[in-house]
Order: C-alpha cells, then sequence, then structure tokens
C-alpha cells in the first residue's frame, strides 16, 4: 500500500492504520519497544512481513525507532508505539476528505475483531460489550466520548509486553464517531 507523498500525514496515518497485520503491531508496540524478529514470531509472521508493515507505519510516522541492538553480527532495530503521540494529534481530527481512509481503518478494524473473537475466553461478569447506533444530545456525546478516550488512554499506559508474567491477554476495541443523518 503506498503511503503518497508524505504531503498529508494525516492521511499517509490513516492509511498506515487500515491494515490487520498494523493494528496487531501497533498493538504489541504499546506494551514494549521490539524488533521485527519479536513481533514476527509473536504473531507468526515472516520476517519479511513484518519488516514491510514496520516500514509503512514508520514512514506514516506512527512508530518511531527505540534503539537497536547488536544480535548475531547484526543490527536490530526496536520500535515503539507512543500513543501519547496519536492522542494528542488525533486522525479524527482530519479533513472531511479522509473520511475513506478512515473507512478503510475501520474496515482493517472490523477485521482484525473477527481474528480477536477467535480467541473470546468465557469469563462471566469480566467483560463488557456495546453496539450502539443513537442520536445523543451533543453536550452528553462530548462527555461520554471523553470518559472512553480517557478510558483508552488508561489502557495504553496499562500495556505490558506480551506474555509477561501476571498479566491477562485482552482486547479494547473503541470505535467512536458520529454518523451523517440518513436523507
Amino acid at each position: 500500500m503506498s503511503l503518497g507523498d508524505g504531503s498529508d500525514r494525516v492521511t499517509a496515518h490513516l492509511r498506515a492504520l487500515a491494515h490487520p497485520v498494523r493494528l496487531r503491531i501497533l498493538s504489541l508496540l504499546t506494551g514494549a519497544p521490539m524488533t521485527a524478529a519479536e513481533i514476527a514470531r509473536e504473531l507468526k509472521l515472516t520476517h519479511a512481513n513484518v519488516s514491510y508493515h514496520l516500514r509503512q507505519l514508520h514512514a506514516a510516522g506512527t512508530i518511531e525507532a527505540a534503539g537497536e541492538e547488536h544480535i548475531r553480527g547484526g543490527v536490530a532495530k526496536r520500535y515503539r508505539y507512543v500513543i501519547e503521540r496519536d492522542l494528542t494529534h488525533s486522525p479524527s481530527t482530519g479533513t472531511p476528505g479522509h473520511v475513506p481512509q478512515r473507512r478503510a481503518m475501520y474496515t482493517a478494524l472490523a477485521t482484525e475483531l473477527r481474528r480477536r473473537a477467535k480467541h473470546l475466553r468465557h469469563s462471566p461478569g469480566r467483560s463488557h460489550f456495546t453496539d450502539a447506533e443513537l442520536w445523543i444530545d451533543p453536550e452528553i456525546w462530548g462527555g461520554i466520548r471523553a470518559r472512553i478516550e480517557a478510558a483508552s488512554v488508561d489502557l495504553h499506559r496499562a500495556a505490558k509486553p506480551p506474555r509477561t508474567p501476571g498479566t491477562i491477554r485482552v482486547n479494547a476495541s473503541i470505535a467512536l464517531f458520529e454518523m451523517e443523518a440518513d436523507s
């Protein structure tokens, strides 16, 4: 997937996110900086495939290099996802012209959610599901959106590296957006 000429950072960012593998990589990089080889092992993908997706995410400014380490005579870069940057420069602030890219991102999220749903664990009282298309007062909507965004930040800051002892694997898929009124 081409990211274009880079003149439009929001479009590049949204295009970079519009792939289920990249969403999985970002999830991993939220918990800890990782190398392409570590990500490939965790996701059971080839090193070349992961490297390609890391280049796309890096070119879009979605992830950043977090150091290098020498491994078996070579140098491996570590990458990290800095969620704070995305929270302060949210793609949702883009122009109406970014709607197709946002739709592509939500489509990728839907694909990723189908994959994650296969790993759903029976845990009574330890999960929540909401799906709603509602008409809400704008002021109430703003307050609810702010609380959910704050909870999202808390989740990202609490993330640990994969398989850290004492942690559990969870899913948090949150998509809040205003919809056009039907004509």
